[in-house]
Formats: C-alpha cells, structure tokens, sequence
C-alpha cells in the first residue's frame, strides 16, 4: 500500500488531492495502515471507530463506518446507530461519517434519507 500511495499524483493545479486508504477488516493493522502516507483511512463496520481514534490519533482522518445492513432497520434506529457511532468518535475533526462500506441496491431511499439527515444534524455536536 505504501508503494501504491507513493506512486499517486498528490497535487492538481495547485491543489492537494486528499488519498483516502480503505483495506476492508483492516482494523488489525491499522497503525500499519495510517503509516502508508495516505490522508485518511476508511474503516468497515468491523472497526469501532473510536477504538481507531485511539489507536492512530491525529495522524489520520477516518472515513465511515456504519453497518449498511443498518438501513434496513426503522429509522429511529438508523439515527440511534448514526448518534453512536458519532459518540464514540467524540469531538473534534478529522470524520467523514460514511458506510462502513457500499450501499446495496434493495435499500429503501428514504432509509437512505434518514440517514444522511441524522449525519447533518446530530454531527454539529461532535464536529465543528
């Protein structure tokens, strides 16, 4: 992975292009993994998020990573999961709330919807 991050065009026209690392069930490397050089790491569901805080601090940001199949439930349980996973990442920057990894297709929109609106306004909070 290192060679590969190494090798990536890091600037365009004047302009930092962001490299985000996404190894699926890497939490037992993830030390290894932030060390690549790459600017974030995506995280599956697999992961406690503010476990991979702890582990790699500030030396990355963190992408994801709640369950997908979480939007199959009722929506008060996407929003509680939503609330959880921002809890447990805790306050400041440094988040991309995301999918632990894609969305399949059968997934209701609205569920969806419930989802990206729980993002917006329970991460005011945590994130400034």
């Amino acid at each position: 992975m290192r060679k590969i991050v190494s090798g990536l065009i890091r600037e365009h026209e004047g302009r930092k292009v962001p490299v985000i690392l996404f190894t699926k069930n890497g939490g037992l490397w993830l030390e290894s993994i932030a060390e690549a050089g790459a600017d974030a790491l995506g995280l599956d569901w697999t992961c406690d998020i503010g476990e991979a805080r702890q582990r790699v601090g500030n030396q990355v940001a963190l992408q994801g990573n709640m369950d997908p199949t979480v939007l199959y439930a009722k929506p008060e349980a996407i929003r509680a999961e939503v609330g959880r996973i921002l809890a447990s990442y805790g306050k400041g920057t440094g988040h991309v709330f995301n999918l632990g990894h894609g969305i399949t297709p059968e997934v209701d929109p609205a569920h969806a919807g419930v989802f990206i609106n729980a993002v917006h306004e329970l991460s005011a909070q945590y994130h400034p």
